[in-house]
C-alpha cells in the first residue's frame, strides 16, 4: 500500500503543481495591457527527501520575465512621457496560450493518473475482503 500513496503523493504534486502554473498564467493573460507589467514565470523542482528523489514536484520562485518592456507611442495616455511614449506589457498572448495549454494537458495526465491509482487501490482493497 505504500507504492500506492507515494504514486498518489507524486500526483497530486504534479497536479497542484500545474494548477499554480495555471494561475500565473491566467494573471499574465489578464494584465497583458496593464503597462508595465511584467510577465510572471515559474519552475518546477523535484523534492528530496534525505538526498534521494522522491518523484514529487514542488514550485520554485517566481520570476518576472525581465525582457525588455515596448515602448507605446500614445500622447494621449495619461502614462505617456514627454515623447508621447509609455512603457506596455512584455507578455506574449500566443506563448501564454501555448503555456495554458502545456499545463492544462500535464494536469489532465495527472489526474488520469490518479483516478487509475486509486481504482487500482480500491481494486486490491475488494480482492483483500475475499
Amino acid at each position: 500500500m505504500a507504492d500506492f500513496s507515494d504514486a498518489l503523493r507524486i500526483t497530486s504534486s504534479g497536479l497542484s503543481a500545474q494548477s499554480q502554473r495555471l494561475r500565473h498564467v491566467s494573471e499574465n493573460v489578464a494584465n497583458a495591457d496593464t503597462p508595465g507589467y511584467r510577465r510572471k514565470t515559474i519552475s518546477f523542482h523535484e523534492t528530496v527527501d534525505a538526498g534521494r528523489a522522491t518523484g514529487a514536484v514542488e514550485t520554485g520562485r517566481v520570476r518576472l520575465d525581465r525582457t525588455e518592456l515596448p515602448q507605446i507611442y500614445d500622447p494621449a495616455h495619461p502614462m505617456a512621457d514627454d515623447t508621447g511614449h509609455y512603457q506596455g506589457s512584455n507578455v506574449n498572448l500566443l506563448l501564454e496560450i501555448a503555456d495554458a495549454r502545456e499545463a492544462q494537458r500535464s494536469y489532465e495526465a495527472n489526474l488520469k493518473l490518479f483516478e487509475q491509482i486509486r481504482g487500482m487501490s480500491s481494486a486490491l482493497m475488494d480482492l483483500l475482503k475475499r
